[in-house]
């Protein structure tokens, strides 16, 4: 939210104020120099949100990032409360019992640690009832999504990152299947009806990377002024979790968060993308270099170079990040998205 609603590049200064280096996450540092400056986005939906509320507890996770425990263990200094975690695996390739069997372990050991703060027992039962409800929202959110597999597409990438929110903060609760009900209904209505996303598409582009936060509007706009959308994504993929199984609920959660793209090894990620490039019939691919984020830039080890040389596949890279558009050139991105179109053509 801060880098969408622009706020972050004002911010990241008083994390780096501190001691938080300018080429860590912009994520961590545009969400500390909010609580610096006493102010969030949020207070904008429902002003009595004034900041982050004081938790009991912080709990994380560093599939998705390793930077999120330093995130949290500062804000445990912040609000003198326990932080815990569980720490996975990188560069997965076959995901096999003695990966699952370490996470499913880990969470297992929080339950015990949770129980004195949550003063009370682990119910099971209730556990195995939210996993059922996550892979119910889980499947939905990947209808959605494949719907753009349809030519025309009737939604883009950057319709996702913000539909994807449900996936993300509501997922166990069954609003959040409520609203991707509706929607799946609504997006079929508009493939029925010959709805596109974008009017007279043309190229259809895969974003692999993290979104320019701060450039949603103008990307999607320039897109659209190419006739191009960008109909996936390994971003909006990444709240897909089709492991999940309510009658296993530590095994199938340890195996699905060890199959997300983000901790998989180069080769396991390719056959990812080669997939999802046949199923959307992409015609092009872009990557996201983004400057605080190398865990989700996969452009830095010569994938890109492959996907033309080897899979006769186009690819650009662009140089961008996540929520510091002090990294980002926007005349430089839509001088190479322009001509990287017209290659196309």
């Amino acid at each position: 939210m801060l880098g969408a609603a622009r706020l972050a590049t004002d911010l990241i200064p008083r994390a780096n104020a501190i001691g938080f280096s300018p080429d860590i996450c912009s994520y961590l540092t545009s969400d500390i120099g909010a609580y610096l400056a006493g102010i969030t986005p949020m207070s904008k939906v429902d002003e009595r949100i004034k900041g982050v509320p004081k938790p009991d507890v912080l709990v994380y996770n560093t599939n998705q990032c390793r930077d999120v425990q330093d995130w949290f263990f500062w804000y445990g200094r912040q609000f003198k409360v326990p932080v815990l975690g569980i720490h996975t695996y990188r560069g997965v390739g076959e995901v096999t019992d003695i990966h699952i069997e370490g996470i499913a372990r880990q969470m297992k050991q929080l339950v015990r640690e949770l129980e004195p703060i949550a003063g009370r027992k682990f119910d099971i039962d209730v556990l195995k009832e939210t996993v059922r409800i996550s892979r119910r929202c889980s499947d939905l959110w990947k209808e959605v999504l494949d719907t753009a597999s349809h030519v025309p597409a009737p939604l883009t990438f950057f319709d996702g990152t913000i539909l994807m929110g449900p996936a993300v903060v509501l997922r166990g609760d069954p609003r959040a299947n409520t609203f991707y009900e509706h929607l799946l209904g609504e997006l079929r209505a508009r493939i029925s009806g010959g709805v596109a996303a974008v009017d007279g598409e043309k190229f259809r582009l895969y974003w692999e990377g993290m979104p320019v936060w701060g450039k949603l509007r103008d990307n999607a706009t320039l897109m659209m002024t190419l006739k191009t959308n960008v109909v996936a994504s390994t971003y909006c993929n990444s709240w897909i979790f089709q492991a999940f199984d309510p009658e296993a609920p530590f095994e199938s959660m340890a195996k699905a968060y060890t199959e997300l793209f983000i901790v998989r090894n180069e080769s396991e990620k390719e056959k990812y993308i080669d997939e999802m490039v046949r199923f959307f019939k992409v015609d092009g691919i872009i990557f996201h270099d983004a400057k605080t984020c190398p865990n989700n830039s996969n452009n830095r080890y010569g994938m890109p170079e492959r996907y033309r040389r080897e899979k006769n596949i186009p690819t650009l890279v662009i140089n961008g990040d996540l929520n510091d558009l002090r990294c980002y050139s926007e005349e430089q991105a839509k001088t190479n998205i322009e001509a990287f179109i017209e290659q196309l053509a």
